[in-house]
């Protein structure tokens, strides 16, 4: 028996109570998973997974052995990085990322960055819900992020601002609003990953916090349907400039309430550990530094805003 290996199948079990998601995760087949499990429990002469009919659970030995196969896990890591770090990247890159972000701005970049390092065999996942890079076994990650991260390493590629914004048919029928208060009385379209929900915070120019709380008429788990909706006039959407920049240039949806000022939005590169990066990851993180030294999405709104919005109405 591998018992290296066997530590890592049991450590994926534990991490996900699940032997199916195991499986998946470390792309193997699920009788795989449950015999690499078997052997190490008959190699230890105990039992680490209780196996109920719904679900399963681990015992007192398995979960103490679960605290000690992360260490050593991580232990075994951190030799292979320092080992490689210097060497030329290769191997499987594991990399989350946003849906939207990671197809409008991430997947136009895999060709050069392939071309470029062909010994690397990208494996990206595009998920909103933020998951945990290590218990999921990805090397990095692209985060949106208003709060920074604590948990993990972090290098801010580019930075966005956010928008509430409408299109000129919604203005139209229903008028604009002129103080975030006026919000309560629109039509509002609300993302369920977003970290405010229905409370809109808006920040005056004396520094003082206006908090509204919207009610949605339509709520969705994808930023592209939102903004589909706005541009169909359904309703007021708050979303990242790299969402909406090209619609409020080219006048397609309006930004509203531009005497206020919205959060800046951070788009980084994250990866678990600071020590010993691995040469892909630290090639990747470098690609994408360098891919976003320009900002596409970049709207200049204040300036022209006034313009847009009295021709939306005219």
């Amino acid at each position: 028996m591998d018992r290296l290996r066997a530590l890592e199948v049991f450590a994926a079990v534990a991490a996900r109570l699940s032997f199916a998601r195991a499986a998946e995760a470390l792309d193997t087949s699920p009788a795989n998973i449950t015999r690499y499990v078997n052997d190490l429990e008959n190699h230890l002469g105990t039992r680490l997974i209780n196996r109920g009919s719904r679900k399963i659970s681990l015992t007192e030995s398995g979960q103490d052995l679960y605290e000690r196969a992360q260490s050593i896990l991580r232990q075994v890591s951190d030799a292979e990085a320092a080992a490689s770090s210097s060497a030329e990247p290769r191997g499987r890159l594991r990399l989350n990322a946003p849906v939207s972000f990671g197809v409008r701005y991430l997947a136009p970049l895999w060709p050069a960055f392939m071309q470029k390092h062909p010994d690397v065999q990208l494996d990206v996942v595009l998920q909103d819900p933020v998951i945990d890079l290590v218990s999921e076994g990805f090397d990095m990650a692209v985060r949106i992020s208003r709060q920074g991260t604590t948990s993990h390493v972090a290098r801010r590629l580019a930075v966005s601002h956010d928008v509430v914004c409408a299109s000129p048919a919604y203005l139209r029928r229903h008028g604009q609003p002129r103080s975030p208060a006026d919000l309560a009385r629109h039509v509002c379209i609300g993302y369920i990953h977003s970290p405010f929900a229905e409370d809109w915070t808006f920040t005056d120019n004396q520094g003082n916090a206006q908090v509204v709380k919207v009610i949605f008429s339509m709520q969705t788990n994808s930023c592209d349907t939102g903004r589909a909706a706005a541009l169909a006039g359904s309703g007021i959407i708050w979303q990242p400039e790299f969402m909406v920049g090209e619609d409020v240039r080219e006048g397609r949806l309006i930004p509203l309430l531009l005497d206020y000022h919205l959060p800046e939005v951070d788009v980084s590169a994250v990866y678990p550990s600071r020590r010993h990066v691995s040469a892909k990851v630290r090639a990747m993180v470098d690609f994408l530094v360098d891919a976003f030294r320009t900002m596409p999405w970049s709207t200049q709104t204040r300036g022209a805003s006034v313009k847009l919005v009295s021709s939306a109405m005219a």
